[in-house]
């Protein structure tokens, strides 16, 4: 480690943060019901664009990704987190903090939403309450968002929020039909965006 760096597994990361309308929390034991009906009832709206919802998951493998994503948390090497209503208690979507680089303090944040939340706002709301988590809590130096360039609703939710489009990967990786796609980098970066 550098001198000034830090051990992940040593800071300091609250479980769970709250918007307007979300407790955006870190993958519980037992989540994987709740991700996996998401997932059902999304299905058609997620497989164009995620390659993990070519087919539906068993009960048992989004129990598996939800204690993967648990485990990650803990070891601080990826902050998978949950978007649960306050209200109702119903599971709204996934995001999190991704392709985390400690020693730079740069984050990726990804989403999907639950089909019957989607158009509401959710997803805006909860990338801006991760992204201000990050520039608070975790010091960020850079924010990115990715997405397929044909993916509209992803990339208008960080344009929405004032993430700088920063270029376009041309046939950067395969899409979830094997053809190359281009990727959209959009980002926050302090001293610009924040």
């Amino acid at each position: 480690m550098r001198p000034n760096e830090v051990e992940p597994i040593l800071l300091q990361i609250p479980e769970s943060l709250e918007t307007n309308r979300l407790i955006i929390r870190a993958p519980q034991w037992d989540d994987g019901q709740l991700v996996n009906e998401a997932v059902k009832q999304s299905i058609d709206e997620l497989r164009p664009w995620m390659p993990w919802a070519q087919q539906l998951p068993t009960l048992e493998e989004s129990e598996v990704i939800t204690r993967q994503g648990r485990v990650h948390f803990m070891k601080r090497s990826d902050l998978m987190l949950y978007l649960i209503h306050k209200r109702s208690g119903a599971f709204i979507g996934s995001s999190g903090l991704h392709r985390i680089d400690w020693a730079a303090r740069k984050f990726e944040i990804g989403y999907w939403i639950n089909t019957p939340y989607a158009g509401q706002g959710y997803i805006t709301e909860a990338v801006e309450g991760i992204t201000r988590f990050a520039i608070d809590s975790l010091q960020a130096n850079r924010i990115e968002i990715r997405c397929d360039a044909r993916n509209v609703r992803s990339a208008r939710v960080a344009e929405r929020l004032g993430f700088a489009k920063e270029g376009i990967l041309r046939s950067e990786k395969p899409d979830v039909s094997g053809s190359l796609r281009d990727t959209v980098i959009y980002a926050k970066v302090r001293g610009h965006e924040f």
